[in-house]
């Protein structure tokens, strides 16, 4: 951990207040969320995936949108944030190592990876293959999408924020 995580007991103001409304909407607050609300403009320009995956989930799916997630963490190598989703799809039943995936869903993750590892270059064949798939707004949510995935991994690993205990279970072995 190379950044102090905020407590609530040190929390005071506009902190105190984004620290008790995580908690409120989702029943905990990150480690993630902790180290960011040192800057609060920080903690509340990437508390915008929310929105953002809700309208993913429009496009593709619930399940899908996941896949997607996980992808894109788990080649940026983003412990927390693949740890996350691999937990999702594991409570979903399904086996993160070996998914059967939808031409969509395996779309999506060729297009997660290659945003990842090369997105100056994503290919025009994978792109005109997005093209076939979704529309022109569609792709510049998608890939928004990723860029804010790609953020809360850069996050989460420059900072090294340590995992949160209740992904132990989940971590790939």
């Amino acid at each position: 951990m190379r950044i102090h995580m905020i407590e609530r007991e040190e929390a005071k103001g506009e902190v105190l207040e984004c620290y008790d409304g995580q908690v409120n909407e989702h029943g905990r607050i990150t480690n993630m969320k902790k180290t960011l609300l040192n800057h609060v403009p920080s903690f509340k320009v990437l508390m915008e995936w929310y929105p953002l995956k809700d309208e993913v989930v429009k496009v593709v799916g619930e399940f899908s949108t996941y896949v997607y997630a996980h992808a894109i963490s788990t080649q940026n190598e983003c412990l927390i944030c693949s740890t996350f989703f691999r937990r999702i799809i594991m409570d979903a039943g399904k086996d993160p190592d070996n998914l059967e995936l939808t031409d969509t869903e395996k779309l999506l993750v060729e297009y997660g990876r290659a945003c990842v590892n090369h997105p100056a270059v994503v290919s025009d064949d994978l792109f005109n293959r997005m093209r076939e798939r979704f529309s022109e707004s569609e792709i510049v949510l998608l890939t928004s999408f990723a860029g804010m995935m790609i953020a809360t991994n850069l996050i989460n690993s420059a900072l090294e924020v340590p995992l949160d205990s209740y992904l132990d279970y989940y971590v790939k072995k």
